[in-house]
């Protein structure tokens, strides 16, 4: 999994916190990146209906309560359906290894993810609100 999911919760947090600073350069500012980044990952929100934007029109809203947004809801926006765990794509089917580790992987590896979805989906943008809120005093 790349930064663009801890990127996604952050723009999402800001909006929700600061609607008034929810340019794409008052974003990036906080998440120490390029507006380019922000506005990649913006529009990843906005196709998975978490974000609303108008073109033209500096700042963004939410689409629903922080509270009906969960972790997985942001983590699908950003990777699809894919899964986190990748299998390499030609092991040798004559080894032994070869042979059995993509089968052997597949169902750790489809249990690891079942785990986290399970546990993205417990957490919503309000629990991580809460969280900053008390973190920031």
């Amino acid at each position: 999994m790349n930064s663009r999911y801890a990127v996604a919760v952050h723009v999402l947090s800001i909006v929700s916190q600061f609607p008034e600073h929810a340019s794409s350069a008052d974003i990036a500012a906080s998440v120490g990146t390029n507006p380019v980044v922000i506005r990649t990952v913006t529009g990843l929100l906005r196709r998975a209906d978490l974000l609303a934007t108008q073109q033209g029109v500096s700042g963004a809203r939410l689409t629903r309560d922080p509270r009906d947004i969960t972790l997985l809801d942001v983590y699908r926006a950003v990777n699809g359906e894919a899964s986190v765990f990748r299998l390499h794509e030609h092991p040798h089917p004559a080894c032994p290894v070869g042979a059995n580790i993509q089968a052997t992987l597949e169902a750790r590896f489809g249990s690891a993810q079942a785990a986290m979805e399970a546990e993205l989906a417990r957490t919503t943008l309000a629990d991580v609100l809460g969280d900053l809120a008390a973190r920031a005093g």
